[in-house]
C-alpha cells in the first residue's frame, strides 16, 4: 500500500503529463527497464512489468498508447511482410502496398514493422513473434505451400493475406485477378483473336496461378481450346523470354498475353529489336500495370489495380480482426481494363 501512495503522490506533486522519465524516477528502475516493460521488447521479469502497469493503472493514464498496451496486452505494432526476393520492377507494388498499410495504421494508432523474407524462410518473423513485438501481420505474397502463413496459425497471431491461399480459413483480400485476365482474354477473343501466347512467371506464386486460371476460363466461356504449347510458365529471364518470342513469332501467333509488366517490356522490346510491327503483325498486352509500361509505343493494353488501396483495406481489416470484430474471410477490389493501341 506505500508504493502506491508514493507512486500517487509523485504525480500529485508534479502535476504533469506522465512520461517514462517520471515513471522510472517513481519506480526506482531504469528508463531502458519502463520501456521494455511497455513495449513487450526486451527480457525483463514479470514482477516488474507488472510494477509498471499498476503504476500506470494507479494514475489513470488512459489517454496514452502506453496505458492502452498494457491494459490490453497490445504492442499497437503490426508488420508487413515484403519478400527479399523480389526484382526491382516488383518493389513498386510492394512499395505502394506498404504505404497503404501505414496509411491506414497511423490512422487507428497504431505503427507499422517492416520484416523481409525469403521465400519460405520464417526466421525473422519468427523471432518478431517470439519477443511479443506485434499484434498481427500483413502479408503480402503468398505461395502454394506457405510456411508463413502455417507459422502465423500455429502461433494463433491474426494475419491477413493480400492475395489468395489454399487455406480456406485464411482472411484475404487481393484483386480479383482471375476474373480481371479472364475478361480480358474474352475480349481479345470476340475480336476475332484465337491463336493466343501465354508467357508467365512463378507458378509457386497463387498470383501466377489466378491469372492463369483465368485465361483457362475465358477459353472455355468462349467454348475454345487454348493451344497448350503456346503456354509458357515459369519464365523469369530475359534470353529466356527472346527464345520464346522468336518461337511464337514463328507460330504466326496473333497475340502475347503477358502476366506482369517485366515479361512484357522484354518482349516488347525483343520484338522491336526484330522489327516486329505491334500490333499490325503481333498484338500485345500485359495481365498487370506499372510504371514500366509508361510511355511504352505504342501504348500496351493493360489491367491497372490500385494497389495503395489494397493496403489501405488489407491494413483496417487486419485492425478490425485484431479488435475481435467480424469480417469477411474474402474481400476482392475492383479492376480496370485499358485497352490501347498493342492490341487495336
Amino acid at each position: 500500500m506505500k508504493r502506491k501512495e508514493n507512486a500517487q503522490a509523485y504525480l500529485v506533486m508534479n502535476n504533469k503529463k506522465l512520461t517514462i522519465d517520471d515513471i522510472a524516477l517513481a519506480l526506482g528502475i531504469s528508463k531502458t527497464t519502463v520501456s521494455r516493460a511497455i513495449s513487450g521488447k526486451g527480457r525483463i521479469s514479470q514482477a516488474t512489468r507488472n510494477k509498471v502497469k499498476e503504476f500506470i493503472e494507479i494514475n489513470n493514464y488512459k489517454p496514452n498508447i502506453i496505458a492502452k498496451s498494457l491494459a490490453q496486452s497490445k504492442t499497437y505494432n503490426i508488420a508487413v511482410l515484403i519478400p527479399s526476393d523480389c526484382n526491382i520492377s516488383e518493389l513498386p507494388f510492394f512499395q505502394n502496398c506498404m504505404y497503404g498499410v501505414c496509411e491506414a495504421a497511423a490512422s487507428r494508432d497504431y505503427d507499422v514493422l517492416v520484416i523481409y523474407t525469403s521465400g519460405n524462410e520464417t526466421d525473422n518473423l519468427e523471432r518478431v513473434i517470439i519477443n511479443n513485438k506485434i499484434d498481427g501481420v500483413v502479408v503480402t505474397r503468398t505461395v502454394v505451400d506457405d510456411n508463413v502463413v502455417k507459422l502465423l496459425k500455429r502461433h494463433n497471431l491474426p494475419f491477413v493475406t493480400i492475395g489468395s491461399t489454399n487455406d480456406p480459413e485464411v482472411i484475404r483480400i487481393d484483386h480479383d485477378h482471375r476474373s480481371a485476365c479472364c475478361q480480358l482474354t474474352r475480349l481479345l477473343i470476340r475480336q476475332g483473336i484465337q491463336k493466343i501466347a501465354l508467357i508467365g512467371g512463378n507458378n509457386t506464386h497463387m498470383v501466377t496461378l489466378n491469372r492463369y486460371q483465368g485465361f483457362l476460363d475465358a477459353f472455355r466461356l468462349e467454348k475454345l481450346e487454348p493451344n497448350k504449347d503456346n503456354i509458357y510458365l515459369n519464365v523469369e529471364n530475359t534470353s529466356t523470354i527472346d527464345d520464346i518470342t522468336e518461337n511464337l513469332l514463328k507460330k504466326d501467333v496473333e497475340c502475347i498475353l503477358c502476366m506482369d509488366d517485366v515479361i512484357c517490356s522484354k518482349v516488347l522490346y525483343k520484338l522491336q529489336k526484330e522489327h516486329v510491327d505491334v500490333p499490325d503483325r503481333i498484338k500485345l498486352a500485359s495481365f498487370y500495370n506499372s510504371m514500366l509500361l509508361a510511355n511504352q509505343t505504342p501504348s500496351i493494353t493493360t489491367l491497372d489495380f490500385d494497389v495503395k488501396t489494397l493496403g489501405v483495406t488489407s491494413c483496417n481489416i487486419l485492425l478490425d480482426v485484431i479488435n475481435s470484430q467480424e469480417v469477411e474471410t474474402k474481400t476482392y477490389l475492383d479492376y480496370k481494363i485499358f485497352e490501347l493501341d498493342s492490341t487495336k
